[in-house]
C-alpha cells in the first residue's frame, strides 16, 4: 500500500494547548481513517513542523486523510502551510 504523509509548518497554539498535545492529536485525527505509520516534530529554520506518515490506498483518500488532519490541527495550532505528499522509492512527490 502507497505510503504518504502530511507535513504542517505549525503558527501559534491557541490559548490553553499545551505543546506535547499537538502531535498526538494530529495522529489520532489520521487514525480515525487509515494506519499511520509514523508521526515526527521537528523545528526546521525555526519553525516547528509536525509530520504525520500514513498508508492510503490512492492520492484521493490520502488527500481526505490530509483534510483530517488539517481540520484537526485548526483547532489546536494555526496552520501556517501544509503539503500531503507520496512516497515514490525514496522521494516525497506532491500529491494533487
Amino acid at each position: 500500500m502507497p505510503s504518504f504523509r502530511i507535513t504542517l509548518i505549525i503558527g501559534a497554539l491557541h490559548s490553553g494547548i499545551a505543546p506535547d498535545s499537538v502531535l498526538p492529536h494530529l495522529t489520532a485525527a489520521a487514525a480515525e481513517l487509515t494506519t499511520v505509520e509514523a508521526s515526527d516534530l521537528a523545528v526546521v529554520a525555526g519553525s516547528p513542523r509536525a509530520i504525520v506518515r500514513f498508508t492510503a490506498d490512492d492520492a484521493a483518500m490520502a488527500l481526505r486523510v490530509g483534510d483530517r488532519v488539517l481540520v484537526a490541527a485548526r483547532t489546536h495550532v494555526e496552520p501556517v502551510s501544509w503539503q500531503v505528499t507520496e512516497r515514490v522509492t525514496t522521494r516525497w512527490y506532491p500529491v494533487r
